[in-house]
């Protein structure tokens, strides 16, 4: 399926549709998707540009909602809201890119402190900056983040740059979500050893549960 931005159908893409709703609707009327892509578009193609860069994130944003196009059919309409799903979708395809990422991360930490990553997009640490007590870390902030497991950085992420709630989070990796306040804390952890116990985050963590693997 190919589903170019600014595409409307109909008066029932106004926002008092849920996402389930337009999911269920193009089980019959697959065109009825594009509101879909309208609604998401924009955030997934911010997502995968802060984790990749802008030069992957148009295919990438294109492929999750080809992809989620094909597996419509499996969604659980009980759920309205579609963006853990498609951000879901998202980290699994960026997954294939975990080698670019870490090198991105390396690249953007040897910068120095006032230097951008391209003339195209602030580097991925300023996307994170907000969150961090000061600027001068941000090179060894990324340096940090390049180091996390995988699976740490995913639920970082979901929740820094994605701004998931917890449930949203263990919805879009398919995990406990006892499994993602694990993650997110043994991850703010090592970023906050990483900055000399700076605490990188601003969003509230809860207690850590232990079925983290």
């Amino acid at each position: 399926m190919t589903v170019e931005p600014g595409i409307r159908v109909g008066q029932e893409s106004a926002a008092s549709t849920s996402d389930a709703s337009v999911i269920e609707r193009s089980w019959e009327k697959p065109e009825a998707f594009a509101v879909l892509f309208d609604r998401h578009a924009d955030s997934v193609h911010r997502y995968a540009a802060r984790r990749l860069g802008t030069e992957v994130a148009e295919d990438l944003m294109a492929e999750t909602f080809t992809t989620a196009f094909q597996q419509r059919f499996r969604y659980n309409t009980e759920l309205a809201d579609a963006r853990p799903w498609l951000f879901g979708i998202a980290t699994n395809l960026i997954g294939r890119h975990r080698r670019a990422e870490a090198r991105r991360l390396k690249a953007i930490g040897r910068l120095p402190s006032a230097a951008p990553a391209d003339g195209s997009e602030d580097p991925v640490a300023d996307r994170v900056a907000a969150r961090v007590s000061a600027q001068a870390v941000r090179g060894e902030l990324a340096l940090a983040m390049a180091r996390l497991p995988a699976r740490h950085r995913d639920v970082l992420l979901l929740v820094a740059w994605a701004d998931l709630g917890y449930e949203e989070v263990a919805r879009a990796l398919e995990v406990p979500v006892g499994t993602v306040r694990s993650r997110l804390h043994r991850a703010r952890r090592k970023l906050r050893d990483a900055l000399g116990g700076s605490d990188p985050t601003a969003f509230p963590e809860e207690s850590e549960e232990s079925d983290d693997e």
